[in-house]
Order: C-alpha cells, then structure tokens, then sequence
C-alpha cells in the first residue's frame, strides 16, 4: 500500500491552479521547483537531472467528463511482478491542436479503502514523445473527484510527471493501458531524468 501511495505524488495543493491568473508560467514554474524539492526518490544530489519541457498554456485543456459504470474493475499491469486492481472511472474528451482525444480516468482500489487517498483519480498516459524526449513507460496526471464540475474537468499537461520508476528500481509502476495513448507529442511536463548511468 505505501509503495502505490507513494506513486500517486504531489497531489495536494497543486490542482488548485483552476483560474487564468496572468502569471501563470511563473507559477507553474513553481510549482514544478516544489515538486522537486519535495521528491522523495531523487537524492538532493541528484535533483539537478530534473527536466521539463517549457510550460505551455495550449496544454491546459477542457475535458467533458462521462462518468462509467464499471463495477468487476481490471488488473493493471505495472513495472515489476504485480498487478493491481483498477475502475475505469470515467471518459474524458477533449481537441487538442485539432484532434479529438478521449481518455480513461481510474481509480484506484487500494486507495478507495484509504480515507485520506479514497477520492484520488489517475490518469496515465503515453504520447508521440513517450521513449524519446519523455519516460518510455510513460506519465502520470492526478485528479481528485471535487475537480470534475458539471462534468467538465481541467487537465493540466504542464504537471505531467514520471512515475518512481523513471529514477529507480524496485516499484512497481501502473502501466498506462493502450486506450491512454495519445497520438500526439505531448511536449509539457516533465521529460526524461538526465542522469548519466556508470
């Protein structure tokens, strides 16, 4: 259970930025500095090897949200040996540069039992940059069941992040299923962890 908690980071706090403040960059900015002081894999030595792609408002979409009713759940598969169990949650829709993109929202059984993490959503992804310019096993966005308003949810790709396993072994990471990918280069978010390997 910690291990999943633990993959789920930085959540509190940063989906809060819902407005159009005429700073947004700079707070994104920040944002993204908070993000990596507070990173629980990455040594502080190591934290110079951060990368994000330049923040980008076109990124911040407006989805329409349709709630499903899946009550059996599926396992998702992740990095390691294990898998664990997931609800599709709902679909989200949106146009980005022109394209039509749906995604699949989950939710997360082990985090439904826990009273501080019940109300959490995940959303992975993979995108046209997966592999090259961002983690191959793909990114992470979390959502909280109070951002979806008259069925519309804000998605912020400018707060993409990578799951623990872009840093270190040992995780078992969720694997963003097939339906999450999208066929578009996604430059917003963090990118690939530049650490030289030895």
């Amino acid at each position: 259970m910690k291990k999943l908690r633990c993959l789920f980071v930085f959540i509190i706090g940063g989906l809060t930025m819902q407005a159009q403040p005429a700073n947004y960059v700079e707070k994104l900015r920040a944002y993204q500095q908070e993000y990596v002081q507070q990173h629980e894999v990455v040594s502080k030595e190591d934290k110079k090897y951060f990368r994000f792609f330049p923040v980008a408002e076109k990124y911040r979409v407006k989805a329409n949200f349709m709630k499903l009713a899946d009550t059996v759940g599926f396992l998702m598969k992740t990095s390691g040996a294990k898998t664990t169990r997931f609800f599709r949650y709902g679909k989200l829709t949106f146009t980005l540069r022109d394209s039509s993109i749906q995604l699949t929202l989950y939710q997360s059984e082990q985090l439904m039992l826990d009273t501080t993490y019940q109300d959490y959503l995940f959303l992975p992804f993979t995108d046209g940059t997966s592999g090259e310019e961002s983690y191959g096993g793909g990114r992470y966005l979390d959502l909280r069941l109070g951002d979806i308003k008259d069925n519309i949810v804000r998605i912020d790709f400018n707060k993409a992040y990578n799951p623990y396993c872009a840093y270190s072994s040992g995780y078992n990471c969720p694997i963003p299923p097939g339906e999450n990918y999208i066929p578009l280069a996604i430059k917003a978010g963090e990118q690939n962890f530049t650490k030289p390997s030895h």
